[in-house]
C-alpha cells in the first residue's frame, strides 16, 4: 500500500545548528503515527516542513504519492498552534471566520466538525468562556474541516490537566476509527504509547528508530518475580542464566532475555526446584518512556 507521506532524506539547519539531518520516513495510510523526541529535535521544523511553511535545505517528500501541490495539501487538516479565535464570538462564528479564510470545506463541515470535537451543546458559547481542553477540541474542529484524510498534531495536548488530556486522547482515537492518518508530535510519551499504532523518535534532528509500537519496543523479554527470600531468589537466576541483566526494584527483580527467549514456566520450575517459592511471576512489556531514555540518553 503506497504510504500517506514520504520522507525521503530531508536536512534542515538554523545557521550553525542542524535541526534535522538526513530524516526519512513513510507513514503508512490509516496509522496513528507519533513523532517523538526531546525538545529541540526537530519535531516541529519536520512539521513545518512537510506543511509547506519551511522549506528543506535537501531532501524532498510526497502526499499521497505525490508531489506536495496545492490540491493535494486540501486533503490535510493541521494543528501547529492554536489558532487565533476570536475571545468575544461563538465556537460557530469563529468556525465560520476560519472556514472563510481557509476556503476549506462547506457550511454544513461546521456542524458536523463541532459533533466530533463534542462542541455540540456549547456552538453558540463565547470562546472567552470554554476550558483550555473545549479550546483545544475548537482547534481540532477547525483542522477537520473540509473533511482531511490526514491531520497533523503538534503537541495537542499540552498545558492541559489530565481531564483535558483524556479528552483529547479519545477524540483521537474516535478520529482514527473514522479512517482519518494522524501524526501527532508530543513529548507526553505515556500518551503517544495508549494512542499511537507507529512511532518515530528523533534526536537532535536525527531518527533513532521508527515503526509499528510493539517492534519499537520488543527488543527484549522482561519478567518480573518476587519471592520472600530475595537474596535466594536471585542466586537461583543467576544460576539459571540466559538473561541479558538483571535489576532489583521495590522488593521484586526485572529480568531481561533476549526477544523470544523468555519461558515463565522453566522459570518457575528452575525456582521450585531449587527451593525457592515465587510470589510473583509476570511478564511486562518494556514502557515506550523506558525505549525513549534508552535511546536518546547520552
Amino acid at each position: 500500500m503506497e504510504p500517506v507521506l514520504s520522507i525521503n532524506g530531508i536536512s534542515k539547519s538554523y545557521g550553525q545548528i542542524k535541526a534535522l539531518k538526513n530524516l526519512s520516513l513513510s507513514v503508512p495510510k490509516g496509522s496513528v503515527f507519533g513523532i517523538l523526541g526531546p525538545n529541540g529535535s526537530g519535531k516541529t521544523t519536520m512539521m513545518s516542513i512537510i506543511l509547506d511553511i519551511l522549506k528543506a535545505d535537501s531532501g524532498d517528500y510526497n502526499w499521497f504519492g505525490k508531489p506536495n501541490l496545492p490540491e493535494e495539501r486540501k486533503r490535510i487538516g493541521s494543528l501547529l498552534e492554536t489558532p487565533n479565535f476570536y475571545h468575544y464570538l461563538s465556537a460557530v462564528d469563529n468556525l465560520k471566520i476560519t472556514q472563510a479564510i481557509s476556503g476549506r470545506g462547506h457550511a454544513a463541515d461546521i456542524d458536523e466538525a463541532l459533533e466530533i470535537v463534542k462542541l455540540t451543546e456549547r456552538k453558540k458559547s463565547k470562546f472567552s468562556a470554554y476550558s483550555l481542553g473545549m479550546k483545544q477540541r475548537l482547534a481540532i474542529g477547525a483542522a477537520l474541516l473540509g473533511n482531511p484524510e490526514v491531520l497533523l498534531l503538534d503537541e495537542p495536548t499540552n498545558g492541559l490537566d489530565p481531564v483535558g488530556i483524556a479528552e483529547i486522547r479519545d477524540l483521537i482515537k474516535l478520529l482514527a476509527k473514522k479512517g482519518i492518518t494522524i501524526i501527532i508530535a508530543s513529548h507526553l510519551l505515556d500518551e503517544v504509547e495508549k494512542i499511537c499504532s507507529h512511532v518515530a523518535i528523533l534526536k537532535r534532528g536525527t531518527l533513532l528508530t521508527s515503526g509499528p509500537v510493539d517492534e519499537v519496543l520488543s527488543n527484549e523479554d522482561i519478567v518480573e518475580i518476587a519471592s520472600a527470600n530475595m537474596e535466594q531468589l536471585k542466586d537461583c537466576v543467576i544460576q539459571m542464566g540466559g538473561y541479558l541483566s538483571i535489576k532489583e526494584d521495590n522488593q521484586r527483580l526485572q529480568i531481561h532475555y533476549p526477544i523470544g527467549t523468555a519461558n515463565m514456566e522453566a522459570i518457575n520450575s528452575y525456582c521450585f526446584n531449587k527451593g525457592v517459592t515465587l510470589q510473583l511471576l509476570l511478564s511486562k512489556k518494556k514502557s515506550l518512556e523506558t525505549k525513549f531514555f534508552e535511546l536518546t540518553n547520552d
